[in-house]
């Protein structure tokens, strides 16, 4: 059974002090949780601190990007051995604001997931359509394309360690989220993509955890929980309070559980 994962990606928010004093918020309301998987994704300049203050706990240390040297005259850019020291198990790689704002095409995506794997971290794929490609009927092709670079030279015993996060660009940050039922189907179509990617190795789609992304929230969380390709979420403003998050996190728990019942 595909244990749920819910990341909490705070993109370009929080200083080390304010991250600190979250982690102390948040560790004790979730305490004991069971069923789920939980990461925060802070950004660089606070991976070190929410790394020592989550180290012993349940909750697992996550990065918003990666590049693909692992060293060099790369101004600006943090290397997959970075991330490990700093304690991480989880990278995002391909966010749509990274593909929209900084240039990200299919094949870097691409490069960083080998990056990535290259040293055991995990990534967060994103993956989604924009709104004029939804209203083309571009969905599921635009979505596949994605994939199947996503996944281009991952060997079947790493791309089943790794997330999908589905992320239609018109939902993130808009409050508009697509329903549970359409969500479901469209990853579904996801993990249909990678069955033929791994045609010889059935495990592969069956172990892949594939995440919801796209203004999701404690209020309409168990809606996309209780549907069975769903494996979490992919969290943005709604994981920036503490309080909220945690309560996020126990309505997920709890779908989980009678999902799995």
């Amino acid at each position: 059974m595909r244990i749920p994962l819910l990341a909490g990606n705070w993109k370009m928010h929080k200083t080390g002090e304010e991250a600190a004093a979250y982690v102390r918020d948040f560790l004790p309301r979730v305490n004991g949780l069971a069923g789920i998987e939980i990461a925060l994704c802070p950004p660089f300049t606070a991976l070190g601190i929410v790394g020592e203050a989550v180290r012993g706990s349940a909750v697992a240390l996550g990065a918003q990007d990666v590049f693909w040297e692992e060293s060099g005259a790369f101004t600006g850019e943090v290397s997959p051995g970075m991330l490990v020291a700093a304690g991480c198990r989880y990278v995002i790689i391909g966010h749509s604001e990274r593909r929209q704002y900084f240039g990200e095409t299919d094949e870097m995506v691409n490069r960083k997931v080998l990056a990535a794997l290259s040293r055991a971290l995990r990534p967060i794929v994103c993956v989604g359509e924009s709104l004029a490609e939804r209203e083309r009927g571009e969905t599921e092709a635009v979505v596949a394309r994605q994939v199947r670079a996503a996944f281009r030279q991952v060997a079947p015993e790493a791309a089943g360690e790794m997330v999908i996060a589905y992320e239609p660009i018109w939902a993130i940050g808009t409050g508009r989220n697509a329903t549970g039922a359409e969500a479901n189907r469209v990853i579904g179509l996801i993990r249909q993509e990678v069955a033929k990617l791994y045609p010889e190795h059935t495990g592969v789609p069956d172990r892949l955890r594939i995440q919801y992304g796209g203004s999701v929230k404690a209020e309409n969380i168990a809606e996309f929980m209780s549907q069975p390709e769903i494996d979490g979420a992919l969290v943005g403003g709604a994981s920036l309070d503490p309080a909220g998050f945690a309560t996020l996190c126990r309505v997920s728990a709890e779908a989980a559980g009678r999902r799995g019942s």
